[in-house]
């Protein structure tokens, strides 16, 4: 599993002009699946996402969790998360995995991470056409991979 977490002040996600998700202070999380990933890699995935220190503190520091702030979060799939680009110019989606795969692993990351953070999450519609609307705070972005932990 891939993840790109962004720290949000604001963040949605519409899906044909209805909101399927709406937050304020929080993480706005892009899920991207392959083949590989197992209940464990969704398990370890959400109590990092869910730990990570990545808000500021009473001194302006980075080192308050979500869960610190009590704040919310938005999960949305995004199969472009593997896009190989070693050849050409147009990207191989091929780690990328089916919905037969990748949905029911989707569906389990959304209960983790609701049951890790204590209260529903909001999330985006699988394979849908979705708009997804952030204003990232400070910028703070990361990127965590379960088959590569940095």
């Amino acid at each position: 599993m891939r993840a790109v977490i962004q720290r949000v002040s604001k963040a949605s996600v519409k899906v044909d002009d209805q909101f399927t998700a709406q937050i304020g202070q929080g993480l706005l999380v892009f899920l991207g699946i392959e083949d590989a990933d197992t209940k464990e890699d969704i398990k370890w995935l959400s109590s990092k996402i869910i730990n990570l220190r990545i808000f500021n503190d009473a001194e302006g520091v980075m080192n308050e969790s979500v869960l610190d702030k009590k704040g919310e979060i938005i999960l949305v799939s995004q199969f472009t998360l593997h896009a190989s680009t070693k050849k050409g110019n147009r990207p191989s989606y091929i780690k990328a995995s089916k919905p037969a795969i990748a949905i029911p692993l989707y569906e389990e990351m959304i209960k983790q991470l609701s049951a890790d953070l204590g209260k529903p999450i909001g999330a985006g519609i699988f394979g849908a056409d979705m708009k997804v609307d952030l204003l990232n705070d400070g910028p703070v972005t990361v990127v965590i991979d379960t088959k590569n932990k940095e």
